[in-house]
């Protein structure tokens, strides 16, 4: 999995799907891979890098065998994407306490938001190759 990232998402929030197909589009290399928290792998992955889900309400990027969370997993993620996405690297100047801390309180309410699906959701053929089973 060298050069390849893994995100690992909520696959019931709407918000978190749609964040997949952002980042999928701006991806041409496809050097992110991606997986819901809900599957094996994520599990897997979790529990090596003793991540309790109950104490997640983020998603997380492996990268280079670091773990990144909530806004920096985020902002780790718009390096690696086409467009101007690696300016948003700027807000690193922030402490992570307050990055963090706005992210927390999007993430609390982002089913009210946007809503949530009663299971993941499924892949299209294109873009299936790029979620791990």
């Amino acid at each position: 999995m060298k050069n390849r990232y893994i995100v690992i998402f909520d696959g019931i929030c709407n918000f978190c799907n749609g964040s997949v197909n952002f980042i999928i589009k701006r991806d041409p290399k496809g050097v992110f891979s991606f997986a819901p928290m809900q599957s094996e792998i994520a599990q897997e992955l979790m529990q090596k890098h003793k991540i309790e889900k109950e104490e997640l309400d983020t998603f997380l990027l492996f990268k280079n065998g670091s773990v990144y969370d909530r806004s920096d997993a985020a902002l780790e993620i718009t390096r690696n994407l086409t467009g101007f996405w690696h300016l948003f690297q700027i807000f690193k100047i922030l402490p992570k306490a307050i990055r963090d801390g706005l992210y927390n309180l999007f993430a609390r309410n982002r089913y009210a938001l946007f809503g949530k699906r009663d299971s993941c959701m499924i892949p299209t053929p294109e873009i299936r190759k790029r979620f791990i089973e």
